[in-house]
């Protein structure tokens, strides 16, 4: 540009400058532009008076923006024609707004705010109970140990018939609608009549809320004690994810785990920090993790230190709804060659998003950056900024196109084909592709399996056998204590009994085909009703469970070599 152009340029700059000052306080003019360094900046050099220009530029183009919606706002609160609550649009124009954005930028308002972070944060405030209310009351199935429920002295089996003085058995009340009159601010208290088991007087409890722990692993266990094969299941990466892994992992390396089987199926992610440590854990030190890049090129690379478990073997399982962070796990591995993953291709979210507060307790969560694998992929699937529906259709579509059947139904980009140190094949631009795929496995279902779980039969009977037998099952406390109770029980015929009882024809054949399905789940339901918990549910699902199988064929397989 020449030196008339330009001076032309700093004089209207300076024109704005002052409509800018007339307009602004100084305090936020000065946010914007070092106004003590602009005279300098002029007397500089060509590419610092173009930056002072451009900023100028940039602020006249907000001020115009800006006004355009200040003045839209001054006429509706001063000229329509009928009273509204500006608060309201308010929390519906800015999610239409950031809806034109990706698909994972998105406006939380106040009232919801809590309820999404509390899950990541690892904490609410409530009683401490687990419970199910499929039966129009509200059935005991657990008590947090040590919370507060525990300490009033609720128990497994408990039915509350009143909250609060408040009638709740059989009032075909939401479930979500008995979560608000239970939960409750720290310290305040809930009074609860209980109907318990073997007394004709209800029971009644003050119970003060408190903190109730929520962790992000579900269970942990021995999968196979003879091939010392330890599993996990990862639910969500919380605020407390790396303390409850390394706590898991520690714990199944004294029981002689040397294999480990990492769920990550159904987990859609959490806090990226908490998928790094996990990494580095199990990563021998130096190797790549993950790298951001901002919309500048800003890259910021995460390197693994520690490798607490370098040696541990470890098989991933993922499935189309694991994404984000479970995603920079299992591609970090697959990339560094540390483990074999095995499932279906992952959801494919490579975005990263930061969260920012707002004065009245809402927030936005914006993404900031892109993440990508150490061999540089990027797992981001396609996506039209705006048209969230389409996303939210792309699982439904890999369905409807055979995806979740065969690996044949999956097509990559040839030109993001990447190659990992050890030379096997790898692919970006839509989720992590497993090295060994398992399709949906439906063998097993039948009409009648169909109408049983429909129906929600067989999770009634579980919870009817479960009231039977209490005292023999609150006493369980090893998979094993829970094998051989379940060998003095023909729990098949008792449940195509129970399920006559509430309308469910057995049809024999049918029956045949679905046995080993619908005996899994009775035992699983059941299972998770003991002391062992979730334990019990996944200890029992595993022999019907494929990609289960498949990973302890494949570690027993390479254990041989």
């Amino acid at each position: 540009m020449s030196r008339r152009g330009r001076r032309i340029r700093v004089i209207r700059a300076l024109v704005i400058l002052v409509v800018v000052l007339g307009s602004l306080s100084v305090g936020m003019l000065i946010q914007r532009v070092r106004f003590s360094q602009l005279w300098n900046n002029l007397a500089r050099s060509t590419n610092e008076v173009e930056q002072f220009v451009a900023d100028i530029e940039n602020i006249e183009r907000y001020l115009t923006l800006s006004d355009r919606m200040v003045q839209t706002v001054t006429a509706i609160r001063n000229l329509y024609v009928d009273t509204i609550n500006l608060d309201t649009i308010y929390d519906r124009i800015i999610p239409k707004l950031i809806s034109e954005l990706d698909p994972h930028s998105e406006f939380i308002p106040a009232k919801d705010f809590q309820k999404v972070n509390e899950s990541l944060e690892g904490e609410f405030d409530g009683i401490g109970i687990v419970f199910n209310a499929s039966t129009d009351t509200i059935m005991v199935l657990s008590v947090v140990p040590q919370g507060p429920s525990d300490k009033a002295g609720l128990r497994p089996g408990d039915r509350v018939i009143r909250i609060d003085g408040r009638d709740v058995a059989g009032q075909k009340i939401p479930q979500d609608s008995m979560v608000k009159l239970m939960r409750g601010p720290r310290r305040s208290h809930v009074k609860l009549s209980l109907q318990r088991h073997g007394l004709k007087e209800l029971v009644e409890v003050d119970v003060e809320r408190g903190a109730v722990e929520l962790h992000s692993i579900e269970t942990s266990f021995m999968l196979d004690r003879e091939a010392n094969i330890g599993y996990v299941r990862l639910s969500q990466f919380s605020r407390t994810s790396h303390s409850e892994m390394r706590e898991a992992i520690d714990k199944l390396l004294k029981e002689g785990m040397k294999s480990l089987v990492l769920d990550l199926r159904g987990n859609g992610g959490g806090f990226l920090d908490q998928a790094i440590l996990i990494t580095n854990d199990l990563l021998p030190s130096g190797k790549l993790i993950v790298y951001t890049e901002d919309r500048k090129g800003m890259q910021q690379r995460q390197f693994s230190q520690s490798g607490k478990y370098p040696e541990l073997d470890v098989v991933v399982l993922v499935d189309e709804l694991s994404a984000s962070s479970s995603e920079i796990l299992a591609g970090a591995l697959q990339d560094n060659d540390r483990g074999l993953v095995i499932g279906r291709r992952t959801f494919g979210k490579g975005l990263v998003q930061t969260q920012i507060p707002f004065a009245d307790g809402s927030a936005l969560r914006l993404t900031v950056a892109r993440y990508y694998t150490p061999t540089g992929r990027s797992i981001q699937k396609p996506y039209i900024s705006g048209d969230e529906e389409a996303y939210k259709m792309d699982i439904i579509n890999r369905y409807n196109h055979n995806e979740f059947f065969s690996a044949d139904s999956i097509h990559f980009d040839s030109t993001l084909r990447y190659t990992t140190p050890a030379g096997r094949t790898v692919y970006g631009g839509g989720g992590i592709m497993p090295d060994i795929f398992i399709p949906l496995d439906t063998l097993g279902y039948t009409k009648y399996y169909n109408r049983v779980w429909n129906t929600n039969v067989l999770y009634r009977f579980t919870l009817d056998f479960t009231d039977r037998h209490r005292e023999k099952i609150d006493s369980i406390r090893t998979l094993e204590q829970l094998d051989d109770f379940f060998l003095g029980h023909d729990l098949v015929r008792e449940f195509t009994a129970y399920a006559e009882r509430n309308g469910v024809k057995t049809n024999s054949q049918e029956l045949a085909i679905s046995r080993d399905i619908i005996l899994a789940q009775i035992r699983g339901y059941i299972g998770r009703n003991t002391p062992v918990g979730d334990a019990g549910f996944y200890y029992n699902i595993y022999p019907i469970d494929v990609v289960m199988k498949r990973a302890v064929d494949e570690i027993k397989r390479e254990n041989k070599k």
